[in-house]
């Protein structure tokens, strides 16, 4: 038995270095397709209609999040039935979230056809219809192909679900590298419309989920194929129910995330949002890396505590802890830098403050912290604390935002009660996760 759990424990440890190590090569490279492919359609379209294809992207997020936590709530599931070794169970697993994600997006699909054909779409987004002809195709087309991923993309949870996040990174990577090829063809040959645009964007992610299907259930792990036969209802309520919660933390960090530009903009200056968001940007770097270290532990945890493995979970719980050490040592470091890296960086027009510097090193580190032990709760389904947490942050932070920018009129002051409203969560988190890793111990 001991042996069987060790052999266990160094399968896990090995599958949890071998996706962080390839999800650093493969968002490394994601990066870089981005920063060529801004340049590249800012070339084909201009400034004017740069900004509409950009403004409908952003709408396109809300869609994605219109799965209510489903393919959250799949991950889970399909780590904790592996685990258990119910392989039965992950088929209706699966087979359940494709029913539930089309039962969500044909009524969805419906209503955005019914307000695209049905209403002035052009005074809606504020488009001059001189400048962007077509404007109701180009939704329609951004919407049905968007609508599919949709459904599709859940393969990537599949994944996630098995330990292995590199290869949904993978499949969106593909997805970024072929709307890249294909716009830079489009370019090449002259088609430079806002249609065309937009059509690659949403297709080629398409494509590459649609094909991965296939590959990953017919292929690779044929006892997992869904099929009409396998759907459980009892577990579509079960996934929907956990995938509501993750829903309601997406939610919570969306607007929490969205409305600090907006407060900046609104009582203070469009200007002032650059500053904090040059900032924001800059020390955020190390949230996206720590992300990507620690992401694979979300469902590593799942399997290893389904199994009854504690021992891997307290060193791995050490491991995460010299993690955090390297955190606060790259903070102050950047702190320390930052003057002369933001001028390397934008130039010597944009003035960042050095107390904003500090309050932002100091809201990411809470971030940080908080996620350090959210992913692993996320990954044992414990959502209930953080939820109440994020919850009462979201509601919150907008009047007490509203009243110390009014009093003290500073974008650092906003920042601090970012943290402020954010720190009663962490402690949560902290509280929680002890009280469930070592309660055994």
């Amino acid at each position: 038995m001991t042996s069987t759990k060790s052999q266990s424990n160094d399968t896990r440890t090995r599958l949890l270095l071998k996706n962080v190590v390839a999800s650093f090569i493969i968002k490394g490279w994601s990066a870089v397709i981005v920063l060529l492919m801004v340049p590249l359609t800012l070339k084909m379209l201009g400034i004017y209609s740069n900004g509409v294809w950009l403004t409908i992207s952003s709408v396109l997020i809300w869609l994605d999040l219109m799965d209510i936590g489903l393919g959250n709530g799949l991950r889970n599931a399909v780590a904790n039935f592996i685990a258990k070794g119910e392989h039965e169970k992950v088929r209706e697993a699966v087979s359940s979230t494709y029913f539930m994600l089309l039962i969500i997006v044909v009524p969805i699909v419906l209503i955005l056809y019914g307000i695209i054909w049905g209403f002035d779409m052009y005074s809606a987004i504020g488009v001059d219809k001189d400048l962007v002809p077509n404007l109701n195709t180009i939704l329609a087309v951004a919407v049905s192909f968007a609508s599919a991923t949709f459904v599709l993309k859940s393969v990537g949870n599949f994944y996630m679900g098995l330990q292995l996040p590199a290869v949904n990174n993978l499949i969106v990577c593909l997805g970024q590298t072929l709307a890249l090829i294909l716009t830079f063809i489009a370019y090449i040959i002259g088609f430079r419309s806002l249609l065309c645009v937009v059509t690659i964007n949403t297709m080629a992610p398409l494509l590459v989920w649609a094909v991965s299907i296939p590959y990953t259930y017919k292929k690779r792990y044929p006892q997992y194929c869904p099929g009409i036969k396998y759907i459980n209802t009892k577990m579509a309520y079960s996934l929907c129910s956990t995938g509501v919660q993750f829903f309601v933390l997406q939610i919570c960090g969306l607007i929490l995330f969205m409305t600090t530009n907006l407060i900046i903009s609104k009582l203070f200056s469009p200007a002032e949002v650059t500053p904090y968001q040059v900032a924001y940007r800059y020390f955020h770097l190390v949230f996206v890396i720590f992300s990507t270290i620690c992401m694979p532990f979300w469902n590593a945890t799942t399997d290893a505590y389904a199994r009854g493995d504690m021992s891997w979970l307290y060193k791995s719980d050490r491991k995460l802890n010299l993690l955090m050490i390297g955190v606060i040592v790259a903070l102050v470091i950047m702190v320390l830098l930052s003057d002369f890296l933001y001028t390397i960086w934008v130039g010597t027009d944009v003035i960042i403050p050095k107390d904003l510097s500090v309050s932002v090193a100091i809201y990411v580190f809470i971030l940080i912290l908080s996620q350090r032990y959210s992913f692993i709760l996320n990954g044992l389904g414990i959502l209930k604390i953080q939820l109440i947490y994020t919850t009462i942050a979201t509601v919150s932070f907008l009047p007490l935002a509203w009243y110390i920018c009014k009093t003290y009129e500073t974008v650092t002051g906003l920042v601090c009660i970012m943290c402020l409203v954010n720190t009663p969560g962490l402690i949560a988190n902290y509280w929680k996760y002890h009280s469930v890793i070592y309660r055994k111990k």
